[in-house]
């Protein structure tokens, strides 16, 4: 499993543990408390406690750089000197969060205006004094070039901020899974669709990741190799995960069985977490039959956490790993038509769908030809499930840059276009009409990524440490 490390350091002063007993071991015990929530499965925590000398700062930047660390969170505990902060994140180059949590919702005042020691008064005051050196720390940031982020809120009962510091957490997780991500690219561009595409450098830079071009012959080859058994457990395996239509042949099936056995070895062969793909395969027949059968392997693939693209959409196979690695699924889809009596809008298409995020048991039809474009075989049928959903499309800006543009709707019921793709009806919060003139006002390509719940929020801090702007339409 690919491990996701946040850094944790809390800050104090030095000067402050002769005078005032206790002080320190109590805020280091906060330090704790936060280090404790920010564990998870595949999360490594990088805790190095309580900086409070511009020596120390030095020594943990460095730590950190070392430690390879991909989130920052800067716990302020009390009053601290910016130079206990600068040096650890001018060295750690890495995102950083500002925690400025209070240990407790308020102050108790006449608790505290009855101690008769002074000096045991100023320490309490210090224990309760995080919100202190924020502006400091944000005026030498800014002065710094450093960027950063800032969470406001409770060290203990605080629902609202605990949210917002695992939606960071899991958008560094997202961020690291693009960084060693591997997509494959198989085939060409459908020829004529100048908006997808794509600068591939440029994906690489903004990403990370890798990209794999594979040849479509290495498919058609790997198809030779797969046994009779195999098909036949795959096509079994089709029956169960599917709901297969009766005017389904035996051939068909087989011959779909053969294409995701062999599409299984290639990606593991590659080491493949996304792929885009298009191709006709006209004149060689090996491979336009692999071209041809290749739905519903894609569609195995898409739901265990390996989203493939079809036409060649190398920004959307990016939107819907995104999508997936946040746990929300990425189903490839496109506008239909629009409702203007249910205000809603037609969305789906025809190759894989995400079949883990389908309402209900998504159907295999068989089709003559896919969506008014060369080829023929099994296709999928599946809406999204109904409830709330989240669109993203990685945007390429006229200026060299990409962008994510992000929509949150709901999937509802209603009737749909039973021909052999996916499809959904969506109905968003500001109107089909807006949120179509407002989508297409950024300039999207026409595919987009679709997946379930609302996780703009996500997305946007995704957004952040990707250097990337986000759009948010609804």
């Amino acid at each position: 499993m690919l491990t996701t490390k946040i850094g944790l350091f809390g800050i104090g002063l030095d000067a402050y543990w002769p005078q005032f007993k206790g002080l320190k071991e109590r805020l280091e015990g906060y330090v704790g408390v936060v280090s404790d929530r920010l564990k998870r499965p595949g999360v490594e925590v990088v805790n190095l406690g309580l900086i409070d000398t511009p020596e120390k700062a030095m020594d943990a930047g460095h730590a950190f750089r070392a430690a390879d660390v991909d989130l920052i969170f800067l716990y302020v505990t009390t009053y601290a000197l910016s130079s206990t902060v600068l040096p650890v994140v001018r060295r750690a180059k890495v995102p950083v969060i500002i925690l400025n949590l209070s240990p407790e919702p308020a102050i108790d005042y006449a608790a505290f205006n009855a101690m008769n020691d002074r000096t045991a008064m100023t320490g309490e005051w210090l224990a309760h004094c995080a919100a202190c050196p924020v502006p400091e720390i944000a005026n030498v940031f800014n002065r710094s070039h450093i960027p950063f982020h800032q969470i406001t809120g409770m060290l203990g009962d605080d629902p609202q901020c605990w949210r917002e510091v695992d939606d960071w957490v899991d958008a560094a997780r997202v961020a690291n899974i693009m960084a060693h991500n591997r997509l494959g690219l198989m085939g060409h561009y459908y020829g004529g669709m100048l908006d997808i595409y794509s600068d591939v450098t440029q994906q690489c830079a903004f990403f990370g990741g890798h990209v794999e071009q594979i040849e479509v012959d290495e498919l058609a080859a790997l198809r030779t190799q797969v046994t009779a058994q195999e098909i036949q457990e795959r096509v079994g395996h089709f029956r169960r995960t599917f709901d297969v239509q009766a005017d389904c042949s035996e051939a068909e099936l087989q011959r779909a069985a053969r294409t995701s056995v062999a599409l299984d070895r290639l990606v593991e062969s590659h080491k493949l977490g996304s792929m885009a793909y298009y191709y006709m395969g006209t004149g060689n027949a090996a491979n336009e039959d692999a071209i041809s059968s290749i739905i519903l392997g894609n569609s195995l693939l898409t739901a265990r956490g390996i989203p493939v693209a079809g036409e060649y959409e190398v920004k959307n196979a990016q939107a819907m790993k995104i999508m997936d690695s946040f746990g929300g699924g990425g189903s490839f889809t496109e506008y239909y038509a629009m409702d203007f009596t249910d205000d809603i809008v037609l969305m789906g298409h025809d190759g894989p769908g995400h079949i883990a995020i389908a309402q209900g048991k998504t159907k295999v039809r068989p089709l003559q030809v896919y969506h008014g474009k060369v080829g023929s075989g099994l296709s999928v049928e599946m809406s999204v499930k109904h409830g709330p959903v989240t669109l993203l499309s990685v945007v390429q800006t006229v200026d060299g840059k990409l962008e994510l543009l992000v929509a949150q709707g709901e999937s509802v019921a209603g009737p749909i276009l039973q021909i052999g793709n996916t499809n959904s009806r969506y109905r968003f919060s500001i109107g089909a009409r807006q949120f179509v003139n407002s989508w297409n006002s950024h300039g999207p390509a026409h595919h987009c990524a679709v997946g379930v719940g609302h996780i703009a929020d996500k997305i946007e801090k995704l957004g952040s440490l990707l250097n990337m702007a986000t759009i948010r339409v609804c």
